[in-house]
């Protein structure tokens, strides 16, 4: 059921990128950052496969993604800023956001400040929502973009990263090729199972 379900949303994810380009990674990656669950473990390595193929270049695709994590993580930051707490507890479900990923959040907030900011966006699941805690905490928002884009930054570069040598390996390598018959289809099939993993390590804390 998971595969169907994310089978589409990886068609979808690479049809944006392949008709909009950098304007389409930054604009899924704005919407990951949004706290919607859109997983950047298929945006990104999609972009870097096509990176592979000569279309795109690899810092400019990290820089695309780390600038749509801003400019998603604006909307985040406006409804903790605004809503806090409550707004995650009424709506937090229809995002796949949890009080326990909020409260992970909060307590990194509470302890390290606003370098949480920049270090959580270095780390999976977590990264999607640290922006929500650094609008209840009001963090002045000059030095919000500034930490969300510098950590943003090397997560898409690494991802971009592993979908540019994965496409490559799959173009050049004839035992691959050999096995796998539709380079393609080995790209989905990769990426829709990182994004199966992170959809179901959600659901599973929903569950707890």
């Amino acid at each position: 059921m998971t595969e169907k379900i994310l089978a589409p949303i990886a068609a979808w994810i690479i049809a944006v990128i392949s008709a909009t380009g950098y304007l389409g990674v930054a604009l899924l990656m704005a919407i990951e950052s949004a706290c919607i669950p859109l997983p950047s473990e298929i945006i990104m390595p999609f972009a870097g496969y096509l990176v592979s193929t000569g279309r795109f270049g690899l810092i400019a695709v990290a820089t695309a993604g780390a600038i749509g994590c801003n400019l998603g993580s604006i909307i985040a930051y406006e409804v903790g800023k605004r809503g806090g707490r409550p707004f995650v507890e009424r709506y937090g479900r229809y995002a796949l956001l949890n009080l326990h990923d909020l409260d992970k959040a909060e307590r990194f907030f509470a302890r390290f400040g606003s370098v949480t900011v920049l270090v959580c966006r270095l780390l999976p699941v977590v990264r999607s929502f640290i922006a929500f805690p650094a609008g209840v905490a009001r963090m002045p928002l000059l030095r919000f973009h500034i930490y969300t884009f510098l950590g943003s930054w090397p997560w898409c570069f690494a991802l971009a990263w592993v979908g540019m040598k994965l496409g490559a390996a799959w173009r050049t390598d004839p035992r691959l090729g050999h096995i796998l018959h539709y380079a393609d289809a080995a790209v989905i099939v990769a990426l829709v199972a990182g994004g199966i993993w992170f959809v179901l390590h959600q659901l599973k804390k929903r569950r707890a």
